[in-house]
């Protein structure tokens, strides 16, 4: 299997990805603000769209990591799937706070509250309780082996949450609108506004994999410092 992870040498030095990451980070949210119009009805508020949007896309497909790492884990028992697993749950963590607070920003001017208990918000909510638990579990085991397996079980069982959240939309009456821009009949959204929107998602997908190699460089250099200290 080949190492995605950076060596702890090179964790020190400045990761091409990441300046990549900003740069296009950078262009994206510069087209958003200064070149795509505001929405007829929402105004300047939808700009927030292409934070909150591409947030949740990267928490989902940062959890889903986690769970296929842990899975393929249980199977394989190397240790680099384990360090993907964590490092993907921690960025999704921090990408899925970016929805909870990004979310009601956008809520309370178009929807007149910060916060409603519908089906999609409180599951969202759900998932990030879930995985803050995945990451104080992986605090308090100290054995590494036995942190991985548990770990592995609660990052499975956590992402089968992802397709009701997808779908709550669908099943439940919700002030949450449903998706604008993948829909049979096409985006309810100019052009110019679609390609903002994927290309904001482009660059948070790059950010995502910014966050996670930087993160498996630190897991690198804590794994060997702990192996150091058992040895000696």
């Amino acid at each position: 299997m080949t190492d995605l992870s950076p060596t702890p040498s090179a964790s020190r030095r400045i990761d091409p990805v990441a300046l990549l990451a900003l740069a296009v980070v950078a262009l994206a949210y510069g087209r958003a603000i200064w070149f795509t119009p505001p929405e007829a009805t929402q105004g300047f508020a939808q700009k927030i769209l292409y934070v909150h949007a591409p947030a949740a896309w990267v928490a989902f497909l940062a959890f889903g990591v986690t769970a296929l790492a842990g899975a393929f884990w249980l199977f394989l028992k190397d240790q680099r799937l384990d360090r993907l697993a964590e490092s993907s749950a921690e960025v999704g963590v921090i990408f899925t706070t970016a929805v909870l607070v990004t979310g009601p920003l956008w809520g309370k001017p178009v929807w007149g509250t910060w916060w409603t208990w519908d089906a999609r918000l409180t599951l969202t909510l759900f998932l990030w309780f879930i995985y803050v638990g995945y990451l104080v579990l992986r605090g308090v085991i100290p054995g590494r082996e036995q942190r991985a397996r548990y770990a592995a079980v609660v990052g499975i069982l956590g992402a089968l949450l992802i397709p009701f959240i997808h779908l709550s939309v669908y099943l439940f009456r919700t002030l949450h609108p449903l998706p604008v821009v993948a829909r049979p009949e096409g985006p309810a959204m100019p052009a110019v506004m679609v390609t903002t929107f994927f290309f904001a998602f482009f660059a948070f997908t790059l950010l995502y994999v910014a966050f996670v190699r930087a993160r498996m460089a630190l897991a690198v250099e804590r794994d060997a410092l702990d192996d150091a200290a058992v040895g000696g």
